[in-house]
């Protein structure tokens, strides 16, 4: 099994555990063994198997946790996950995919209206029957229609960093048929788009059957959807569905391009095409029938006038332009960073300890890194007020003094309070290296309300970055209500970075805002957000979608050397309003 199936075993079983009023710390217990499988680098499925391994050795499994994931791995499934099932009403889990409603709020509506399913919700609301609830009112009748249709938006769709887990182990399982020559997988998740809806595998090979035969023996296949000679459909066990291709070597590139997308962009080098008397399909590029091009991209682009486009830039956002005027920007790829500049500890809500974060860092060979634990006003992590934060920093300088070939820098996530001050004194923050300014909580504020608080929060000469600048989570929670454009604005006009958040589920700022950022020269901070050594990886996924905001190394302050970057955070620290 794949580290997310055995995941989505634990989260179901805590959320169903919640509905039905377990214990939270038994809750969070599962939910906590959720994220270590899912940021496990390795497949667990290998820990189980190696002899020389333990399960107890990751963070936060014992032996009753570690014996229940051998469980998940032998066998698909849990039977504790059965017996929950059954004493919770088939739909109800469902309704815990609307973000905001959480358990509590779920078994309350089935209890009091019947609500079942995603459907009789919807009808409740549009009924005004969930306002006339106590704990509920209008307010959060109208948060739970607009999650609904928030819902339908992004439903069947993963994070990218799920669909990565899949597509790297798919084209593992094929590439043990002997037949088979290229292997690719286009669509959205080639363009690392943020959520990925279904897998598009081409191939080339001498047979197609054997390459078939070979997927239908993929372990995480749920079933075969359709299968002919040239092309395979399955449905895996996380709900995805895979397409298989296969296509002659003559064709590979047109239908690599073709497959890749986007649909705008394709329809532009159409377009392109037929001025020059062309034609292009997933077949090739055609003077009549004559086929001129298509074994490779390259050729593709080639024909019709163009250099080759980075897939991240294929959304029809003026890439187009950029290649026929030969200013293609360089993105930035994932070894120009050298450090990290976003992460936390057990100081606050981290599972690693300072010395385990920095060994990390240092093994990953990064250049510095920044400590940013919570500042106090984010109790339910353990945030540090002053006194706290000032031993904390203590400590850093205490266990990096005895740890060479890194530099770590002392830092602070701070909150920006609700009424717009920060949630520590100028004077304190001074002291530290680095300081990441975010919004955790009231951001159900009016626009103009939330806007203010970051526009204060970037005239603050000692915050030099504004963490996950619109508070979304994929899927879950949309993005507060904010004047970006002013945002961008001010970041510009007061040399305040932006963040790129690379946690999976935020990836904020997104990439249409990263274009913006870029054309406003506003410098961007990539942080992973790590509360583990494990989720440090996460630096490829804001890696990622800088290169689908055309960023390049020079738009990213954390690929500067060191003494470039504390020369810019010193001249952050001299700017004023």
């Amino acid at each position: 099994m794949e580290n997310p199936e055995v995941a989505m075993v634990f989260e179901e079983i805590a959320d169903l555990l919640e509905i039905l009023g377990e214990n939270p710390f038994r809750v969070r217990a599962y939910r906590n063994a959720a994220r270590t499988v899912r940021e496990l680098p390795e497949p667990v499925e290998e820990i189980v198997r190696n002899p020389n391994r333990k399960l107890e050795d990751l963070p936060g499994i014992g032996k009753d946790l570690a014996e229940k994931i051998r469980i998940i791995v032998q066998t698909g499934d849990h039977p504790m996950r059965q017996e929950l099932r059954e004493k919770v009403p088939p739909g109800l889990r469902e309704l815990l995919d609307v973000p905001g409603l959480g358990p509590k709020r779920a078994w309350a509506l089935y209890e009091k209206l019947g609500v079942k399913s995603i459907e009789d919700l919807k009808k409740a609301a549009q009924e005004h029957r969930i306002q006339r609830l106590r704990g509920f009112g209008a307010k959060t009748e109208r948060a739970i229609l607009e999650a609904l249709e928030h819902l339908e938006q992004v439903q069947r769709r993963v994070y990218l960093a799920e669909a990565k887990v899949f597509a790297e182990s798919v084209v593992r399982h094929l590439r043990e048929v002997p037949e088979l020559h290229q292997i690719e997988v286009a669509g959205s998740y080639r363009r690392r788009k943020e959520t990925v809806g279904d897998l598009d595998v081409l191939v080339t090979c001498d047979r197609s059957a054997p390459v078939m035969d070979r997927l239908a023996q993929y372990p995480a296949l749920a079933d075969v959807l359709a299968r002919g000679d040239t092309k395979m459909s399955i449905r895996l066990k996380n709900g995805m569905q895979l397409d298989l291709r296969v296509v002659p070597d003559e064709s590979y590139g047109a239908a690599l391009q073709y497959f890749t997308g986007s649909q705008a962009h394709n329809i532009q080098i159409r377009r392109m095409a037929q001025e020059k008397g062309l034609k292009v399909n997933e077949y090739g590029v055609f003077r009549g029938d004559k086929r001129i091009a298509g074994k490779t991209e390259e050729e593709v682009y080639a024909a019709v006038g163009l250099p080759w486009i980075p897939p991240e830039l294929r959304e029809a956002r003026g890439e187009i332009e950029w290649a026929l005027q030969g200013r293609l920007p360089k993105l930035v790829e994932l070894h120009d960073i050298r450090g990290d500049l976003h992460m936390h500890t057990t100081a606050t809500d981290g599972r690693a300890s300072i010395e385990e974060m920095i060994l990390a860092c240092k093994e990953m060979g990064y250049q510095y890194m920044a400590i940013t634990d919570h500042s106090k006003r984010v109790t339910v992590a353990g945030g540090l007020d002053a006194k706290a934060l000032r031993a904390h920093w203590a400590e850093i300088d205490r266990i990096a003094g005895r740890i060479p070939g890194i530099t770590v820098l002392k830092g602070v996530e701070m909150d920006i309070l609700e009424d717009g001050s920060m949630d520590l004194p100028d004077d304190v923050v001074a002291e530290a290296d680095w300081v990441v300014a975010s919004v955790h909580y009231g951001q159900n504020q009016p626009r103009e309300q939330i806007t203010r608080r970051i526009l204060n929060a970037i005239k603050n000469p000692y915050v030099h970055c504004i963490g996950h600048p619109t508070g979304r989570l994929i899927g879950k929670r949309k993005p507060y209500e904010v004047d970006l454009d002013a945002v961008l604005k001010a970041a510009a006009d007061y040399g305040c970075f932006l963040e790129v958040n690379a946690q999976p589920s935020r990836l904020d700022l997104d990439d249409v805002a990263l274009l913006a950022a870029r054309e406003r020269g506003v410098l961007i901070a990539i942080g992973t957000d790590a509360h583990s050594i494990d989720e440090l990886r996460f630096m490829e996924f804001g890696v990622y979608q800088a290169r689908r905001g055309a960023l390049e190394a020079k738009h990213i302050i954390n690929t500067r050397p060191l003494k470039e970057l504390l020369k810019l955070l010193r001249q952050r620290r001299s700017s004023r309003a």
